[in-house]
């Protein structure tokens, strides 16, 4: 009888866990839909120059049976935004083209520039989510799968049918908008966590005139360095091509963060206190030789993976600014 009595504290504490462990993978699962826009100022503009309005989208990671998420990208149009920033995984499916189309439609009526993820060429797999904490998490194709993967989503298709609308491709490329008499240039690089980025060491060179019939000479251009994975080999080399302002998701602001600490793993290089928001970098205060680095944290997940915690999906708004006196 006596020798029975021990057990039952622990029986007790293996029910509290196993229902504490419950609570928080429902939250995890509400979280996960609890779609939010963030809105942030970053002062990159000359002293003078009208405000910018920035919308950027990451990580959409559609799949075909989203509805309430397509309806919700949809009403984004609403904020009225200036420029669309795309940085990838728009797709967890291959038969997701038309809903991120459908999704994405009244935006892309405005003007827009996009790089491509990982999950625009290809679905995600189930795997080992201990992998993530490992000094450097990514794996080749070849490796997790035992021979090299083709491509099964139509993330070409993708491209053509936002370029079609408009948006400029900056897949390894450079490109150019002029808003509210401002020069925006903009430098991309594909996908750094499939190694696939080549950064452009060529600015667009000419003035381009608006539709108001002004230009904006280059000299006076902002520099946006635009990825889908901000590795730091990426960041190092659109710093040294003089971007004030980078943007990149991937990381999904650590998906499963710890409440009052927050994200524990970056799915790559970058620091975990950097794994979403605004932040200059590499430095830790804005000043003289840093640039202003935002990491989206995404709006979806890997579906075998459909949770967040501490960590709402959402898509920001970016306000450019003159600084402030």
């Amino acid at each position: 009888m006596l020798s029975a009595l021990p057990g039952r504290p622990l029986r007790r504490a293996a029910g509290v866990l196993a229902g504490a462990a419950a609570v928080g993978l429902t939250w995890s699962l509400v979280e996960a839909q609890a779609f939010t826009v963030r809105r942030v100022h970053v002062p990159v503009l000359p002293a003078g120059a009208d405000p910018i309005r920035v919308l950027h989208l990451s990580d959409l990671h559609l799949l075909p049976r989203q509805g309430r998420k397509i309806g919700w990208l949809r009403d984004l149009e609403a904020l009225e935004p200036d420029v669309v920033v795309n940085t990838g995984d728009n797709m967890a499916h291959r038969e997701a083209l038309p809903a991120v189309l459908a999704a994405l439609e009244p935006l892309l009526q405005r003007p827009g520039v996009f790089v491509m993820g990982s999950n625009d060429y290809f679905s995600p797999k189930p795997s080992n989510p201990a992998r993530y904490l490992l000094p450097d998490p990514r794996r080749r194709q070849d490796d997790e799968q035992g021979e090299e993967r083709a491509e099964d989503l139509p993330g070409r298709e993708l491209g053509y049918a936002f370029a079609a609308c408009g948006w400029q491709d900056l897949t390894n490329q450079s490109g150019s908008l002029e808003v509210r008499g401002q020069r925006l240039d903009f430098i991309g690089v594909d996908d750094p966590h499939l190694d696939r980025d080549e950064l452009p060491q060529a600015w667009p060179a000419r003035a381009e005139t608006g539709d108001s019939g002004t230009s904006v000479p280059a000299q006076e251009a902002l520099r946006i360095g635009v990825a889908h994975a901000p590795y730091l080999r990426v960041l190092r080399g659109m710093q040294g091509l003089g971007c004030e302002l980078v943007l990149a998701g991937h990381t999904h602001g650590g998906q499963l963060c710890l409440p009052g600490y927050g994200a524990v793993v970056t799915n790559c290089d970058l620091n975990t206190g950097r794994a979403s928001g605004l932040h200059p970098w590499p430095g830790e205060a804005p000043g003289p030789g840093n640039l202003w680095l935002h990491v989206s944290n995404g709006m979806g997940t890997n579906p075998y993976t459909p949770v967040r915690l501490a960590c709402r999906p959402s898509v920001t708004l970016m306000t450019l600014t003159a600084p402030s006196s």
